[in-house]
């Protein structure tokens, strides 16, 4: 498969842009407005509530960030982290949902502080892109990635092993962006959704898969490899 190298300019994340447009504003109208009104009298006021929406906003600019990142190594059977964050589980278990057998579940948590933007984990077809709404349990728990609202994306790669990647809701993150459609082709490098706040993100493997990550590794999404593939055909 071609692999086309994309490097895009934007350093904050476009699902970001309404949300940071709108708390700018209410940042510079409530502490405007306080300024205007207490200046004659006293700006403790309005120091007080600078220091706190300041930081608050920042810490939204923060969030919505994109780093511009590409892999450099072999893509062919590699298997990278599709978010930042840390792992939490590595273990086998019964996928029920799309493939009805036996998997290697590897799944990433990402904290508030992490960057939100979910990549591809490997290259190939997009088989399949399912919603499923549902419960909004705590992210890191096991029955929050067949309970949560999820998206699902299947992807078959070029050897035709099939891997699923899940971004899940947690107790705060209810609002799920997924890219990737059915038929589309996928390269490692792309954005296959985003999470606002956070939440986390499982990737199915099948059982021959080598995994090279450990529990409670830190990861940088579409730079950490976490897998290789066998490269044969189930």
């Amino acid at each position: 498969m071609a692999r086309i190298k994309r490097l895009s300019k934007p350093r904050l994340h476009r699902e970001g842009t309404t949300i940071l447009q709108w708390g700018l504003l209410g940042l510079l109208l409530v502490n405007g407005l306080l300024f205007f009104l207490l200046r004659e009298v006293t700006l403790i006021p309005f120091y007080v509530v600078l220091a706190i929406t300041l930081p608050l906003y920042l810490t939204a600019v923060n969030f919505f960030r994109c780093p511009i990142r590409l892999f450099n190594e072999e893509t062919e059977n590699t298997v990278v982290a599709a978010a930042d964050g840390k792992i939490v589980v590595i273990e086998e278990v019964d996928e029920n949902e799309v493939f009805h057998d036996r998997r290697i579940m590897v799944s990433i948590f990402m904290s508030v502080t992490n960057v939100h933007a979910n990549w591809f984990p490997v290259e190939g077809v997009v088989k399949k892109a399912i919603h499923h709404n549902g419960n909004f349990h705590k992210a890191w728990l096991p029955k929050a990635s067949t309970e949560n609202e999820r998206s699902t994306i299947v992807i078959e790669t070029p050897a035709g092993q099939e891997v699923l990647v899940r971004q899940v809701a947690g107790a705060v993150a209810r609002r799920i962006v997924t890219y990737a459609q059915e038929g589309d082709e996928c390269f490692i490098d792309e954005h296959l959704g985003f999470i606002k706040f956070g939440s986390r993100v499982d990737v199915y493997l099948p059982l021959d898969t080598e995994v090279l990550a450990s529990l409670g590794q830190r990861t940088v999404g579409n730079q950490t490899i976490i897998a290789r593939l066998s490269g044969k055909k189930a």
